[in-house]
């Protein structure tokens, strides 16, 4: 059911973003393609949450797009190539799915990790999933 709700809100989130548009990076330059993304996590324990993330310029319903537009930058829009914190967490099993999908520079992502706890989410994502 929560994926269910997830995917519903993703598409209503989706569906308010609006048409992607290109940015451009000075004058006279090509447009910059554009980044739209969604980002969103469900937990078993029964939360969840979802917002989108625009870059150049950072925008969109993420509380800190600037933050979240440079971590992604760090791993050219690939999350499966963010680098954990040295940060202790809990050992406590209470899992939770974090996904991001749509267009990174005009590029395709679709990715989604299970995490062991909200803690391992945030070690290993940063400010990405800080929502």
């Amino acid at each position: 059911m929560i994926r269910t709700m997830l995917a519903a809100s993703s598409i209503a989130v989706l569906g308010l973003a609006g048409p992607a548009t290109a940015a451009t990076t000075g004058p006279g330059a090509a447009p910059r393609p554009s980044t739209d993304l969604v980002l969103s996590y469900a937990a078993d324990a029964g939360y969840a949450a979802a917002v989108t993330l625009t870059c150049d310029p950072a925008g969109g319903a993420h509380p800190k797009p600037a933050k979240a537009c440079a971590t992604l930058a760090k791993v050219s829009g690939k999350p499966a190539r963010l680098k954990p914190t040295r940060k202790m967490c809990t050992l406590e099993y209470a899992p939770i799915t974090a996904e991001v999908t749509g267009t990174w520079r005009g590029k395709p992502v679709a990715w989604r990790k299970i995490f062991g706890n909200p803690c391992d989410l945030t070690r290993a994502t940063g400010k990405l999933f800080a929502f």
